[in-house]
């Protein structure tokens, strides 16, 4: 079993979003998903506080993360304006003394601290040193020249999305890994290796993550 000490949780933000400009400070109610995302954390039963990072570089990010009194990784420039380089948008990797990493998606206002708690427990417990949340579907997909990818339930002649095999897709809100991985380019392990990477079914609803306008404007009628 791990120790909790050993784990850094850390929330990733940046202000140069494209397609929501400056979205994790924009208003949302009395509110903000930067400071939602950190409130959440800071309500763990699990986390300590001192475990709890968040890596920012623009000022008003570490403003608001200076007024919750948690600890700040202050990224670079370059670590901000990064979009392929592991090594350089998770540049904390080498520097912060933890063992593993949770990393959890600040642009997902639906998460429930009950379900931060649930997966960190799920990762100190379990022998692999990964875990991915992800989302279950029972569907059939194609690839982009149209064939169907999705394996044929047998002795079905029509689509049937009961019989269908389960698959899953990234839900994009939590991950854990070890931290030595990230120097190789690598975070949580092999990706095409069967049973590569231990998967933690989510609530889909919960993963609902806000990269466009018209999903920052929907959040904004919920919460």
């Amino acid at each position: 079993m791990k120790s909790i000490d050993d784990i850094l949780v850390i929330i990733q933000a940046r202000l140069n979003s494209q397609r929501v400009p400056q979205k994790m400070i924009k208003p949302l109610g009395n509110s903000n998903l930067f400071e939602i995302a950190i409130d959440k954390v800071l309500q763990s039963t699990i986390i300590p506080k001192s475990n709890f990072y968040v890596s920012a570089y623009e000022d008003e990010l570490v403003s608001i993360a200076q007024q919750k009194g948690i600890n700040i990784y202050k990224r670079s420039y370059e670590s901000a304006n990064n979009d392929n380089s592991l090594q350089k948008i998770y540049e904390w990797h080498d520097k912060l003394p933890f063992k593993y990493v949770i990393k959890i998606n600040g642009c997902s206002p639906l998460l429930k601290t009950e379900t931060i708690d649930r997966f960190v427990k799920t990762f100190l417990e379990q022998e692999e040193e990964n875990l991915f949340g992800v989302i279950e579907s029972k569907d059939y997909y194609w690839n982009k020249e149209g064939a169907l990818i999705t394996p044929w339930p047998q002795d079905q002649t029509i689509m049937n999305t009961k019989a269908v095999e389960t698959t899953y897709k990234a839900a994009h809100v939590l991950y854990a890994s070890r931290m030595d991985l990230i120097k190789n380019n690598m975070f949580m392990g092999d990706f095409q290796q069967e049973n590569g990477i231990k998967l933690y079914p989510m609530n889909e609803l919960e993963c609902f993550d806000i990269d466009y306008e018209w999903q920052f404007n929907l959040i904004k009628q919920i919460i």
